[in-house]
């Protein structure tokens, strides 16, 4: 596969006007104002393959968004090197416009008091796609979408899945090789975000579209994703197999025991840390390495009617990952 995304030691940094409060304040920042650098991306580097789907998670105010928004050309790096299809994003030359789009969760491009289908119509012009082939993708995307039936329904009188729906539409009409999803299914029942993921799986399988997702809700992450970027405070803390994670970063294991007779929770103390306990259950976190002589030790000390050893929740390890919390 060819390497289609480049980002080599990419920083971002934003001067912030720092300004003690009251009137006071605002006096003396009219003569001496302070600033500091707020670093929303801090030395990051990365490549993406042609048809890869990447997960780019993190805490709020990681600088997933941003990196998203160097990416597509809407902001300006401080400094490091970007390369996009060949294109240096912030030029925004109309060829490399063409091949990409920014889908966030958060913003409309369509028009709120017409039905969709003429956001659909005026970006078909935008984007200079010749008449057959728009009515080809549409047609596609429409059936992916199961939205036949509401295309010529006023944008605000849809419900917010239906909404999403048009604007992956809108942004999907020129069929873009590089697909920015941010922040996709927030908002969205659950029902809905399965829905989603689903059509987001299979426009990255039907077009081989290169896809890099953010997403707070892990399940979005877990269904689609096989890589994983994990960042925070504008650096890259992993990059790599969403397995990968539990090995790098998970110290510990979960043991799930069941009780025959009467155990209190104090005599387990010595087997780990009693996460939970409602005899007969018993819910027992240990350092990895020690699992299985803690199993053993369950086995041959207590009366057990079943055990299973359990690796952590991907929730629970990207948790640790971003707070330092040490479970076991």
């Amino acid at each position: 596969m060819d390497t289609v995304i480049r980002v080599n030691k990419l920083k971002k940094y934003y001067k912030v006007h720092q300004k003690e409060p009251g009137l006071g304040g605002s006096i003396k920042s009219l003569f001496s104002r302070k600033y500091y650098d707020v670093k929303a991306v801090n030395g990051v580097s990365f490549e993406i393959n042609e048809g890869e789907l990447v997960g780019f998670i993190g805490p709020n105010g990681a600088g997933k968004t941003t990196t998203l928004k160097v990416l597509s050309g809407l902001l300006y790096p401080s400094s490091g090197h970007v390369s996009v299809l060949g294109y240096t994003p912030w030029d925004r030359k109309p060829e490399f416009q063409k091949q990409f789009s920014l889908v966030m969760g958060q913003k409309n491009q369509l028009w709120w008091d017409l039905p969709a289908i003429e956001s659909f119509i005026l970006n078909r012009e935008i984007y200079e796609v010749p008449k057959e082939k728009y009515q080809q993708t549409l047609d596609e995307l429409v059936e992916l979408l199961e939205v036949k039936d509401i295309l010529k329904v006023q944008v605000r009188k849809l419900s917010l899945g239906q909404r999403m729906k048009m604007e992956l539409i809108a942004a999907l009409i020129h069929s873009p090789k590089i697909l920015f999803l941010d922040e996709p299914t927030i908002g969205l029942d659950v029902v809905m975000q399965k829905k989603m993921r689903d059509f987001v799986k299979e426009y990255n399988k039907r077009y081989t579209a290169t896809i890099i997702l953010t997403s707070h809700y892990m399940d979005d992450v877990k269904e689609l994703c096989q890589r994983v970027i994990i960042i925070d405070k504008g650096q890259i803390l992993f990059d790599g197999a969403l397995d990968e994670i539990i090995k790098k970063f998970a110290n510990h294991k979960t043991l799930t025991v069941v009780f025959s007779k009467k155990v209190s929770a104090e005599d387990l103390a010595d087997i780990g840390k009693v996460k939970e306990f409602d005899f007969p259950k018993a819910v027992i976190v240990v350092k990895r390495p020690t699992a299985s002589l803690a199993a053993a030790e369950l086995l041959q000390n207590f009366p057990v009617a079943d055990l299973n050893i359990e690796e952590p929740e991907i929730e629970d390890i990207i948790r640790e990952v971003f707070t330092g919390r040490d479970l076991a």
